[in-house]
């Protein structure tokens, strides 16, 4: 099967991973006078032409914050809906992943959720772990400190069996047991719905990430927007500590 064609052109310098804070939902909904949960309905609508963009640029991996540990102390009814809204966008996004042979991967604490979306998750990875054209990470039920918190788990258990010394443990070994450690690290971290916070969004994966913030309420947020943004990322300099006349001199 063939990757159906994008027309935008590849970007040279694009971020190779993209993190979106998908903020403002309840806020449209609020603002355009909509029933309650249209906002969210709104916002899962939006996420399909900023995927088709990323794919376009070149992007390898776009991750994006569907819903937060600290979601679960919203109101029952909300959450149920949010519950369900996932659940329709997983059903929603297989033919477009397999259309442009887009790799699904979802972190976040599953024990959480019901047994039918765990396994509705877990059927959409196995189905598409063997597209290469980009990665769709969506984090649900995700913090950045059950992240950390998860690999220092993973650590401690190995030292308890007796097969790692303490001593031993660096950061790239916890580098190694948090989440998508296989991917990228987080190049662009995106907060849409003008707040201007990453409210424990990949804590440890977006630690030389480019913060963009914008008060653009998400399900506003357009493929031109993130487009200005990716040009702005490209005009930035990384430096990852070092100097400017380091980077010049590719040290």
């Amino acid at each position: 099967m063939t990757t159906s064609p994008i027309t935008s052109p590849t970007m040279p310098h694009a971020p190779k991973h993209i993190a979106i804070i998908m903020d403002g939902n309840n806020r449209y909904g609020k603002q355009h006078q909509m029933a309650m949960g249209a906002g969210h309905i709104a916002g899962k609508n939006a996420l399909d032409p900023i995927v088709e963009h990323c794919l376009a640029c070149g992007v390898q991996v776009l991750t994006v914050f569907a819903f937060s540990s600290e979601n679960w102390a919203r109101p029952p009814e909300e959450v149920a809906l949010l519950m369900r809204l996932l659940a329709q966008s997983i059903h929603e996004q297989m033919p477009r992943m397999d259309k442009y042979r887009i790799r699904l991967r979802f972190i976040g604490d599953r024990s959480l959720l019901s047994e039918e979306l765990a396994d509705l998750m877990r059927d959409a990875e196995d189905r598409t772990a063997h597209f290469d054209a980009m990665t769709l990470v969506i984090a649900i039920s995700y913090g950045g400190q059950w992240d950390i918190a998860q690999a220092a788990k993973t650590l401690a258990k190995q030292v308890q069996a007796g097969t790692l010394n303490a001593d031993k443990i660096d950061a790239n070994m916890l580098g190694g047991c948090v989440e998508l450690a296989d991917l990228p690290a987080v190049d662009m971290l995106i907060r849409t719905g003008g707040e201007y916070r990453i409210s424990n969004f990949l804590l440890w994966q977006s630690a030389y990430a480019e913060l963009f913030f914008t008060k653009t309420l998400w399900p506003d947020f357009t493929p031109d927007e993130l487009q200005s943004m990716m040009e702005s990322f490209a005009s930035r300099e990384r430096r990852f500590g070092k100097t400017s006349e380091q980077v010049a001199k590719g040290e």
